[in-house]
């Protein structure tokens, strides 16, 4: 059972922080650092004395230079993560050494800093450490998550131990496989849980408005710029950016992207000085980053960043006993407390289904059927799922048609029926097809019905 670490030291004693670095005047710089902050700070100058120091008492946070004389910082990250888990360490690098913060990240540390230490990026990174909630406590928000699965109980177990870093991660998945959902459950379970979670698409942005659009501008910048303006960046300060599709990003804007990950700093367009910026970066594409490496369209320096470590949502074709539940889960929300059932044959045809679009396209074929059933069970037909579509996962007779496109055509095949079997009467219509007449004139101005 693990404890809470607030219930670990007596009440009123300071939060102790153990510093581990063999120069002295970093030691002094970062205890009165801290003890300004109202921390104590215990100072040791190699790994046996840092694991000395641990045996000997409690500290809710350790800082530790990755030079040592006796070894190096990744053996106390190593240690801390194996006999103190509830205890975050992050290290210090000397500057331009990516390779080593990469590597500590990898080995379980929450977050790392770059010689010259900054005071303004230690106070923030202590800040947040202090804040980490502890693994014992339960949060709902991962149920959200719907499905015992042994790869969703996999899934939930990964967003558990990456909320307690503050460590870069690359989801990936297909679309429609809930990378936005995982993204936001991290956040949710992590130290900037109180912070702001900014998703960003990044290829809904114009690639001229890329660099405005993520670092920010000044006024007078370029015509049209009337004000000052903060980017993704800023927006996200204390927070999480979640990059979705990062993958569409030009060469060019990873450029940009890759130093101000790495320095954490930006500098708005139209400005000579640069601005700190705390944040947390998720990324997510449904395409193969490391294919896109290989071929030349992804920067390998941006993906080495961003992939610190991986967390893989797995397609909802792999996971066919979690249909049942969240059937129940999608019409609950769909429908509230009184959501029609499926019959055994609909929940068959569901299981032997393909699903491309995995729990999104689960989600448009239920708020489909609901409309177009009549009463309260929805039977196989109203899911109007093709014969060649299920089983063996065959996509043929969809050809070259997008899900939307197809989700669409068969909407506006059900609306033009029930329209000639009413001659024309939209009310007898709507009424046929178990929709409202607001619902059903909706439906004909996006499909474009006259």
């Amino acid at each position: 059972m693990s404890v809470n670490r607030s219930d670990r030291r007596p009440r009123g004693e300071l939060n102790r922080i153990l510093v581990v670095d063999d120069e002295a005047d970093i030691r002094e710089l970062i205890d009165l650092t801290l003890s300004r902050m109202g921390l104590a700070a215990e100072c040791a100058g190699s790994v046996a004395e840092a694991q000395a120091a641990l045996a000997a008492g409690s500290f809710q946070l350790c800082l530790t230079d990755m030079r040592l004389p006796d070894g190096e910082g990744l053996e106390i990250v190593r240690h801390i993560s194996e006999h103190y888990p509830q205890t975050p360490v992050a290290v210090i690098t000397a500057f331009g050494s990516a390779g080593n913060a990469v590597a500590a990240l990898k080995a379980g540390a929450f977050d790392y800093l770059a010689k010259p230490v900054g005071l303004e990026q230690l106070r923030a990174l202590v800040k947040s450490a202090l804040r980490l909630p502890d693994s014992a406590v339960e949060n709902s928000a991962l149920r959200a998550l719907t499905g015992e699965s042994s790869c969703m109980q996999q899934v939930r177990e990964m967003i558990e131990k990456l909320a307690r870093s503050q460590a870069p991660i690359y989801i990936s998945g297909e679309s429609g496989s809930g990378k936005e959902l995982a993204a936001r459950l991290i956040h949710a379970r992590s130290a900037r849980s109180s912070g702001p979670f900014v998703p960003v698409n990044c290829g809904a942005i114009p690639e001229n408005l890329m660099e405005s659009e993520f670092f920010g501008y000044r006024k007078g910048a370029f015509t049209g710029a009337e004000s000052d303006r903060d980017g993704f960046f800023q927006a996200a300060n204390g927070g999480t950016l979640f990059l979705d599709e990062v993958a569409d990003l030009p060469l060019a804007m990873q450029v940009k992207l890759l130093r101000a990950i790495q320095e954490k700093r930006v500098r708005k367009v139209g400005n000579v000085t640069e601005e700190a910026v705390d944040m947390r970066i998720i990324c997510a594409t449904h395409r193969n980053l490391r294919d896109c490496v290989d071929k030349g369209s992804f920067r390998q320096d941006l993906y080495y960043r961003l992939n610190v470590i991986e967390l893989r949502m797995p397609p909802l074709r792999e996971r066919m006993e979690d249909i049942v539940p969240l059937v129940d889960s999608v019409l609950g929300k769909l429908c509230g407390e009184a959501p029609p059932r499926l019959s055994p044959d609909a929940i068959k045809a569901l299981q032997l289904y393909s699903f491309p679009g995995n729990v999104r396209e689960l989600e448009n074929i239920l708020e489909r059927a609901t409309a177009l059933c009549a009463g309260d069970l929805i039977e196989a037909d109203d899911l109007h799922l093709e014969p060649d579509e299920m089983g063996s996962g065959d996509l043929q007779g969809r050809g070259s048609e997008t899900l939307d496109d197809y989700l669409n055509r068969l909407e506006r095949q059900a609306i033009l029926e029930a329209l000639q079997k009413t001659e024309g009467n939209r009310t007898a219509a709507a009424r046929l097809l178990g929709v409202t007449f607001r619902s059903l004139r909706y439906r004909l101005e996006r499909l474009g019905i006259e």
